[in-house]
């Protein structure tokens, strides 16, 4: 960070400047910088630029030598972050190493009171960042009940800190407060939103992907193997006898049953680019990047087994008194020219013949 001259370079005001200015002028200058600090906030692109932009603008415009805001950790037991500006010679702390129990910042921290320090060279809590400083003053920033972190003022003028001045740095203190406040708002919000998004492309009943969450994953998949040149492959898969099961075991032990087969077919799959759906009723969908017909049989007739291992009851299937599965494959070498929809129509061919063949079984069809 580059030196910060005693005097500004500009005012921020024409005609205004600290030095010579009698008392009324200092108090136009103070509150200058208070809007000032206001239009810097709102320009920012978010919270760290915000808050950037404000010790700049204290350094930059008052006889200060060094803006700090010290941000506190959760429980408000030690400082974590730190924004600066102006001529610190000596490293900071760094953040995660300095407890409130620590500095005069700490001691504003733990106390909860703004700290006029008149002379550091006599105060015992005083850590110094740069040898000519005379005087400091930190100030809690709080957003209602809640201890956010200090600002942290340090002058190389012993009388710098006067009612006026304190006043306006307590205003910025608060306005400090607001705009942390302000970003772990629309922080949550996004988180919030995330979350929604998230949950807009997961089946509720099996946990896998929903069926618009494949659709968007199979074009994208699709487009991304073509231009790599890779193949691809999709498993279809579907519970043998399904509406008997739910009729005669009941609604509930089918729902555990399809939440069962869609944990196996991740289990089986492993890899996350490896995507497991509910594609519609009793019916997942697995797309298989960078797989072609051989390895995918192998994967779907590996599920297959699995499920017979599990054993899962279903005293009505014609078949055996447990869950069976069939399974259609398929699987290409996408071009551009090609729509991936072709993809889901051989594996959906191979499904049907799997269950015309008897069930319980796997077939494959190379999408052409």
């Amino acid at each position: 960070m580059p030196g910060n001259p005693h005097f500004p370079a500009t005012a921020p005001t024409a005609g205004l400047s600290w030095t010579g200015a009698d008392e009324l002028g200092r108090r136009a200058l103070l509150a200058e910088i208070l809007a000032q600090v206001s239009r810097e906030a709102l320009d920012a692109d978010g919270l760290e630029q915000t808050l950037q932009c404000i010790v700049d603008c204290l350094v930059r415009q008052l006889p200060v030598q060094i803006a700090s805001i010290l941000l506190l950790d959760e429980a408000g037991d030690c400082f974590v972050g730190e924004v600066w500006a102006g001529d610190l010679l000596l490293a900071p702390v760094a953040p995660g190493a300095w407890p409130v129990t620590k500095g005069a910042s700490g001691r504003c921290a733990r106390t909860g009171a703004a700290q006029l320090i008149e002379d550091t060279d006599n105060d015992p809590d005083y850590l110094p960042g740069h040898p000519n400083v005379r005087s400091e003053y930190l100030v809690p920033i709080r957003h209602r009940r809640r201890l956010l972190g200090v600002l942290n003022l340090e002058s190389i003028e012993r009388d710098f800190f006067t009612a006026p001045v304190r006043a306006t740095f307590d205003a910025v203190a608060t306005q400090i407060a607001g705009a942390i406040h302000l970003a772990s708002v629309v922080r949550d919000l996004e988180a919030a939103n995330q979350r929604l998004r998230e949950l807009s492309l997961v089946d509720g009943l099996t946990g896998a992907a929903n069926r618009r969450a494949f659709d968007l994953n199979l074009h994208e998949t699709w487009a991304r193997a073509a231009a790599a040149g890779l193949p691809l492959a999709l498993l279809l898969l579907d519970a043998d006898w399904f509406k008997l099961l739910n009729d005669n075991e009941g609604h509930p032990h089918g729902d555990d049953c399809l939440r069962t087969l869609a944990q196996i077919c991740r289990d089986t799959v492993r890899t996350r680019d490896r995507q497991v759906a509910r594609y519609g009723g009793e019916e997942l969908a697995v797309l298989l990047p960078a797989t072609g017909l051989a390895e995918a049989a192998r994967i779907a007739e590996a599920v297959r087994l699995r499920v017979v291992e599990r054993r899962m009851p279903h005293r009505a299937s014609p078949l055996m008194p447990f869950v069976t599965v069939s399974i259609g494959v398929s699987a290409t070498r996408p071009r551009p020219d090609r729509d991936a929809t072709a993809l889901v129509a051989a594996a959906d061919r191979a499904l049907y013949a799997a269950k015309r063949g008897g069930r319980n079984r796997i077939e494959r069809r190379r999408c052409r």
